[in-house]
């Protein structure tokens, strides 16, 4: 049986196009930083036990990230957690979180 080949091509037309709605720089931030909330609280705002990145320097909490991923910084799990991210990742969270309020 043979099967159409329009349903595959359309697929992969649509997967290789250019999305008009493709979040831009903030939205990566915060896409990347939502990892941030389960321990740092929603946007960062820690309400107990963690600190809050929310408001701080972007500087600092690149400079943070990149100690924790390069295990410069002790850590229980957050040194495992920046070697996730590249270098532009930990710049775009550390844009996002900087720019919101404590």
């Amino acid at each position: 049986m043979i099967r159409p080949l329009l349903p595959v091509a359309f697929v992969l037309a649509v997967a290789q196009a250019p999305s008009f709605a493709a979040p831009g720089p903030p939205a990566r931030g915060r896409d990347l930083a939502a990892a941030c909330a389960n321990c740092h609280g929603t946007n960062g705002a820690s309400r107990a036990g963690m600190p809050s990145l929310a408001g701080r320097e972007r500087t600092e909490l690149a400079s943070l990230l990149q100690d924790f991923k390069a295990g410069r910084r002790p850590a229980t799990v957050m040194h495992q957690i920046a070697k996730g991210y590249s270098d532009e990742q930990i710049e775009a969270i550390a844009a996002y979180l900087s720019a919101r309020s404590r």
